[in-house]
C-alpha cells in the first residue's frame, strides 16, 4: 500500500483494474484506492504480469502492506483462462486429495474418530508454505454454514467471524458491493462487549485458543467506532445509514484532532466594503479572462497570507515539546464533497502567489475534488487551513483543526449591515457595509490567545484597508 499523504496510514482497496495473468504496464493503472484523504488510482510500479491478488476488493490494510505480486512471466496455470483463482486453485486440489483417502474406512469400523482427528491437521502443515492463501480454504465451508449466504470474504474477515461466532448474514457490509470488511466485524465485536468468550465455541478443532489471544487487541484501532450509535434503539420509520469509507475517515480524524490539540476560538467582525467595491467593479472582467467567479475567498487567503506573514507561529506544528515553525506556507482549502465528507486539497507554496492566482488554483482544487480526480500530492504538506461555510449565510463558525496544523479560519457569511463609519469632516455616522466574521481554532500549546487576536486584528486590518485593485 503507496504512502498517499503523511497522515494517511491505511487505505481501502475499492477496484482491481488488473486480474490474475493478465499483462501490465509500467506507470498502467493498477488499482484504485480509497483514504481518509483522497480516492486515487495507483499505477503499476513495473511491467509484467499479475501473478497475484492478495488483498481482495473492499479490504482496509495497513501502509506499507503487500497487495500484489507482479512477475515478468505470466504465471504458470493462470494461462489457461481462470486467472483469479490461479493462486488459489493448487490449495484446493491439494485439501481434498488428502480427506478422501481417511473417510473410505472411516465408516465401518470404531476407527474413523481417529482418522478424523490426525486429519484435521493435515492440511495445516502443508499451508504455511502458500502465505495465506491456503486458510481461507479450509474455513470457507464452516463461514458458509454459519449463514454466511456464500458471501465473499476475506481471511482477516472469516477469521474474525469464526473466532467471535457471529452470523455473517446479520451483518451489513459498507465495503465495495456490500462487502463485510475488517471495519464492519471490528464494530460488531466492539459493540457487544461480551464477546470475549465466543471464540471457544465455534472453532475448537483449530488452534482456536491461541488465535483468540491476539484478538483483542485488534478490536481497539478503529476507536471512532466505540461512539458508534448500536445501542440506540430504532424504530420501525428509522433508517440506519452505514457511514461511507470518507465518511468515517473523516469522523475518525476530527475526533482525533479534538482529543490532540487544546482547541480554542477567537472571532472578529470585519468590514469587507472595499472588497466589495473591487468585486462589484472586476466581477465581469475577472470572469471573461479567468473563467471563474470573483469569489470572497482569494480576497480572504491572499490576506491571510500577510497576516501568517507577521504572526508566523500559527503556521506551524506541534512537535515533541517543541514547535514546528514552517517558513513556507501552503494553504489547505476544505472543500466538501456533496455532504459525504470533507477533503482539504493545498495550493503550495501560497505566500508566493498574487490574489489571481489564489483564485484559480482554489476553484480547479475544489472542482477535482468533487470529480475525485485529485491525486496524493494535491493534498499533501499543509501548513495552515481556510474553511469557507460563508456562502451558507453562517453567522460563526467553530472549525475543527486540521492536524498537524495549529490554527485553521472559518469565513463566514458577509451580509449587507448598518455600520459606524467615520465621515471625511471627522465626526461619525451610519453606512451600509458588507460586514462578516472571521473565526480562528487555535492550538492554546501552540501560541495563547494574545498571539491568536493579534493576527485576526491583522487579518481584519488587510481586508479593510488594501488597495486591492493592485492584486487584480
Amino acid at each position: 500500500m503507496p504512502q498517499l499523504g503523511e497522515t494517511v496510514t491505511e487505505g481501502t482497496i475499492t477496484r482491481w483494474l488488473k486480474q490474475v495473468g493478465e499483462p501490465i504496464g509500467q506507470d498502467e493503472v493498477l488499482f484504485e484506492v480509497s483514504t481518509d484523504k483522497v480516492d486515487s488510482e495507483v499505477p503499476s510500479p513495473s511491467a509484467g504480469y499479475l501473478s497475484e491478488i492478495l488483498v481482495p476488493e473492499g479490504d482496509t490494510v495497513d501502509v506499507g502492506a503487500r497487495l500484489a505480486v507482479i512477475s515478468p512471466e505470466p504465471p504458470s496455470g493462470a494461462s489457461g483462462g481462470d486467472g483469479a483463482g490461479a493462486a488459489v486453485a493448487p490449495e484446493r486440489t491439494e485439501a481434498p486429495e488428502t480427506p478422501p483417502a481417511p473417510p473410505e474406512p472411516a465408516p465401518a469400523p470404531p476407527e474413523p474418530a481417529t482418522a478424523q482427528a490426525p486429519a484435521a491437521p493435515a492440511p495445516p502443515a502443508p499451508e504455511p508454505a502458500p502465505a495465506q492463501a491456503p486458510r481461507p480454504s479450509a474455513t470457507d465451508a464452516p463461514t458458509d454454514g454459519q449463514g454466511g449466504g456464500g458471501q465473499v470474504l476475506s481471511p482477516v474477515v472469516r477469521r474474525l467471524l469464526a473466532e467471535h461466532d457471529l452470523d455473517p448474514s446479520e451483518i451489513r457490509g459498507t465495503g465495495a458491493g456490500d462487502r463485510i470488511t475488517r471495519a464492519d466485524v471490528l464494530a460488531v465485536i466492539d459493540a457487544r462487549s461480551g464477546g470475549g468468550e465466543a471464540p471457544a465455541r465455534p472453532v475448537p478443532a483449530r488452534p482456536a485458543p491461541s488465535r483468540t489471544a491476539p484478538a483483542p487487541p485488534a478490536a481497539p484501532p478503529p476507536l471512532p467506532s466505540r461512539p458508534q450509535v448500536v445501542a440506540t434503539p430504532t424504530g420501525e420509520r428509522d433508517e440506519v445509514i452505514p457511514f461511507s469509507n470518507i465518511r468515517r475517515r473523516t469522523a475518525e480524524h476530527m475526533v482525533r484532532s479534538k482529543a490532540t490539540s487544546a482547541h480554542t476560538l477567537v472571532a472578529v467582525e470585519a468590514d469587507f466594503e472595499a472588497v466589495d467595491r473591487v468585486r462589484g467593479a472586476e466581477r465581469e472582467r475577472f470572469r471573461a479572462e479567468e473563467g471563474i467567479s470573483l469569489t470572497y475567498l482569494p480576497f480572504v487567503a491572499r490576506a491571510t497570507i500577510e497576516a501568517l506573514r507577521a504572526f508566523p507561529h500559527l503556521n506551524a506544528s506541534v512537535g515533541d515539546d517543541a514547535l514546528i515553525v514552517h517558513h513556507d506556507l501552503h494553504l489547505g482549502i476544505a472543500v466538501d464533497l456533496d455532504a459525504e465528507g470533507l477533503i482539504v486539497p493545498v495550493i503550495h507554496y501560497a505566500d508566493g502567489k498574487r490574489l489571481p492566482v489564489l483564485g484559480r488554483e482554489a476553484a480547479d482544487l475544489a472542482s477535482r475534488a468533487r470529480e475525485r480526480r485529485l491525486g496524493a500530492d494535491d493534498i499533501a504538506g499543509g501548513t495552515f487551513t481556510i474553511t469557507n461555510p460563508g456562502p451558507f449565510g453562517t453567522l460563526i463558525t467553530v472549525p475543527i483543526i486540521n492536524q498537524p496544523q495549529v490554527g485553521i479560519l472559518s469565513t463566514d457569511g458577509v451580509k449587507r449591515r448598518p455600520v459606524v463609519v467615520t465621515l471625511p469632516d471627522g465626526s461619525e455616522g451610519i453606512a451600509i457595509h458588507s460586514v462578516g466574521v472571521l473565526a480562528l481554532s487555535f492550538d492554546h500549546r501552540a501560541v495563547d490567545g494574545a498571539y491568536a487576536s493579534r493576527f485576526l486584528a491583522k487579518l481584519r486590518e488587510v481586508i479593510e484597508t488594501r488597495d486591492w485593485i493592485q492584486e487584480l
